[in-house]
């Protein structure tokens, strides 16, 4: 029987040195291989988007008439067509007649919220946000580093806040509404980037219970992964929507999703679901600068997917391809570093990403590593507002896209790097 490794901190100065002259020769070996993996974005593989190449042929040569009459080949309907809406209605968790649908991209309405919050203000507050001269929004880390840069781009300050596996850190969040420039926090809420967990339903509940000094206080709900399940554990995120109503701050919340890991990525639709008046405020602003979505890619939708079974079986192909690249990371991480007691990762059930704290003060050095090695991660502290990870430990692996035997080598590989950075930081080398 193979002995179990040991942790590095049981190791001698000589064993240490030993093992870092190996896993350098390993390194060196990985290096001579030449390479090409690139592991930073979490993008559909090609084999995902031809899951949906049938879409290219729909909604058809004649058919253009929605089932209200609307002739979807013309001008009009902001809001979106009534049945696209209540195809979706079901995952945003809010009746059709509170469901936007735009175009593909749901970052694309997150921006558009936040710009016409700054210029207009929004329903309940006291005018536009960007009146204050300092704007502030809570970031739960590890997180989505587009809800980073948005804030950044309108120069709105950012307050990190510690994920804890049910959520963001539910004491700290609350202790930081309490200052009136703190407008909103991101929320990704299944599956959350990178991290993969859910929020608990008392998370839910606090977030829409709490106490904020801005009456105006947002919560930007980026439900991105609700329907991207890995495992048959497909776990019932509360409705954030009904929990913020029962609270008493109807306008608070306003969800986000997309079809663009759903069906082709550059051809998706954007959705948005809220209260009445935000919605009622949102299609007010939107109004200005477009007279009407790609109804025909709506419609487009709708024949291809159905219905909420038929977005459950589409979703189940999905599955089907990235899951065992999901296992192949799992594999390669476990094999190289259990029981090394240098890293640990998430195990996720669902969402796009698998998240890797490294031995702290080293995460920089694993990205150098790996991309010496032609091994493309996203840039350490990406996780992070600013890009700045205190710790230096945390770095987002996104299996998606690569061919499974490109995944597991790159896995590998990354894995290598983890324990060569590990054990030389210990070693001071």
């Amino acid at each position: 029987m193979t002995a179990s490794p040991s942790p590095l901190s049981d190791l001698s100065q000589e064993a240490l040195s030993d093992l870092r002259r190996s896993l350098r020769e390993e390194y060196e070996a990985l290096k001579g291989r030449g390479l090409k993996l690139d592991m930073t974005r979490g993008k559909p593989a090609p084999e995902q988007l031809d899951l949906a190449a049938e879409m290219l042929a729909l909604p058809g040569n004649r058919d253009t008439t929605a089932e209200d009459g609307t002739d979807a080949r013309n001008y009009g309907n902001l809001q979106g067509l009534s049945e696209t809406r209540a195809l979706f209605a079901p995952v945003l968790g809010a009746p059709a007649d509170q469901v936007v649908v735009a175009n593909n991209s749901s970052l694309a309405l997150m921006h558009d919220t936040l710009v016409y919050a700054l210029l207009k203000g929004v329903p309940g507050g006291k005018g536009p946000w960007s009146k204050d001269t300092d704007i502030a929004f809570l970031c739960p880390v590890p997180g989505y580093d587009r809800h980073f840069t948005l804030c950044e781009g309108f120069g709105i300050r950012m307050i990190p806040i510690e994920m804890t596996g049910e959520g963001p850190d539910m004491d700290a969040v609350e202790a930081a509404v309490a200052d009136p420039a703190v407008k909103g926090i991101w929320c990704v809420p299944q599956y959350s980037n990178p991290s993969g967990e859910t929020y608990s339903e008392a998370t839910v509940k606090r977030l829409a219970a709490m106490k904020t000094a801005a009456p105006d206080f947002r919560l930007m709900w980026d439900n991105a992964y609700v329907v991207h399940h890995l495992t048959d554990s497909r776990p019932q995120l509360a409705n954030i929507l009904d929990a913020c109503a029962e609270a008493g701050h109807p306008d608070r919340a306003i969800v986000f999703a997309s079809t663009s890991k759903v069906t082709i990525a550059g051809a998706g639709l954007a959705l948005l679901a809220s209260s009445p008046a935000n919605v009622r405020w949102y299609l007010a602003q939107a109004g200005r600068r477009s007279i009407g979505p790609d109804k025909l890619n709506q419609l487009r939708h709708v024949r291809f997917l159905r219905d909420a079974a038929g977005i459950d079986a589409h979703m189940d192909q999905h599955r089907a391809l990235i899951g065992p690249k999901f296992a192949a990371v799992e594999q390669a991480f476990s094999a190289r570093l259990d029981g090394r007691d240098v890293a640990r990762w998430s195990r996720p059930e669902g969402g796009y990403f698998v998240t890797l704290d490294v031995t702290d003060g080293t995460a920089g050095q694993v990205v150098s590593l790996a991309k010496e090695a032609g091994i493309a991660l996203t840039p350490a502290g990406a996780t992070h507002p600013y890009g700045r990870d205190p710790h230096d430990r945390t770095l987002r692996i996104a299996p998606t896209f690569p061919k499974l035997e490109e995944v597991r080598l790159a896995a590998e590989g990354v894995a290598l790097c983890t324990l060569l950075a590990a054990v030389e930081k210990r070693i001071g080398a």
